[in-house]
C-alpha cells in the first residue's frame, strides 16, 4: 500500500510564519511598554517547535525563548526590554523566529521582527512599515484559511468561534464571576483575540 508523506513538501526556510506585531517600539518614559507580547500563530495542521534569537541579548529578556505551538494554535511570548538608557535610544534591533516541525531539526520558516527604544510615548503618526506588514499578515492569513470551493473553511469557523468565546470570558482581575480562575484571560490575550477575529471576519467577508 503506497503511503503519502507530508515532509516532502516541507521545504527549508520555505514555510510562512505568521507572528504580530512585526515591530516592537519601547518608550522609555511609559514603563508599561517595557513589556512586550508577540503572538506566534499556527494555522498548519501539524505542531511546530520554535525558537527566538535576538542581535543585542543583553538588552532583552524572552520568557519561553524555546517551545511549540500545537496545530491551528497560537502562543505568546512575552518580551522585557531590562536596560532603558538614552544610548540606546533608536537603535534598532532584531529578533528572529526559527520553526520546525517537531520531529526534524532544519528551520522551515523563520521571520524578522524589529524592536527598537524611544524616549517618549507622545503620538506618532502610524509607521507605514508597521502598516504594511499588518496588511501583509492578513491577506496570507486570508490566502491561507480560504479553501479551494469558495465560502468560509470550517477552521476559520472555528477559530471565529474560539475568539468570540475568548472574548466572553471574565478579565484577570475580576472579583465576582462564577466562572473558574484559570479561564480568566489578561487583557493582552483578549486584544490578541479580538485582532483575530477581525482578520477571520475579513475572509469570510471576502469568500
Amino acid at each position: 500500500m503506497q503511503q503519502q508523506h507530508r515532509q516532502p513538501e516541507l521545504v527549508e526556510g520555505n514555510l510562512p510564519v505568521f507572528v504580530f506585531p512585526t515591530e516592537l517600539v519601547f518608550y522609555a518614559d511609559e514603563q508599561t511598554s517595557h513589556k512586550q507580547v508577540l503572538t506566534l500563530y499556527n494555522p498548519y495542521e501539524f505542531a511546530l517547535k520554535f525558537k527566538v534569537l535576538c542581535t543585542a541579548p543583553n538588552k532583552y529578556s524572552v520568557v519561553d525563548a524555546t517551545g511549540a505551538v500545537k496545530p491551528q494554535c497560537c502562543v505568546d511570548i512575552v518580551i522585557r526590554h531590562r536596560d532603558v538608557r538614552p544610548c540606546h535610544y533608536g537603535v534598532y534591533d532584531k529578533f528572529r523566529l526559527q520553526v520546525s516541525e517537531q520531529s526534524q531539526r532544519k528551520a522551515l520558516g523563520r521571520k524578522e521582527v524589529t524592536a527598537t527604544l524611544r524616549p517618549s510615548a507622545s503620538l506618532e503618526p502610524p509607521s507605514p512599515r508597521l502598516q504594511d506588514d499588518e496588511r501583509r499578515l492578513k491577506e496570507q492569513l486570508a490566502e491561507k484559511s480560504r479553501p479551494a470551493g469558495g465560502g468560509p473553511s470550517l477552521l476559520t469557523v472555528l477559530l471565529g468561534l474560539l475568539c468570540v468565546a475568548a472574548l466572553m470570558l471574565p478579565t484577570l482581575g475580576e472579583q465576582e464571576s462564577t466562572v473558574p480562575v484559570y479561564l480568566h484571560l489578561s487583557v493582552n490575550k483578549k486584544l490578541v483575540a479580538a485582532y483575530v477575529l477581525g482578520l477571520l471576519t475579513m475572509v469570510i467577508l471576502r469568500t
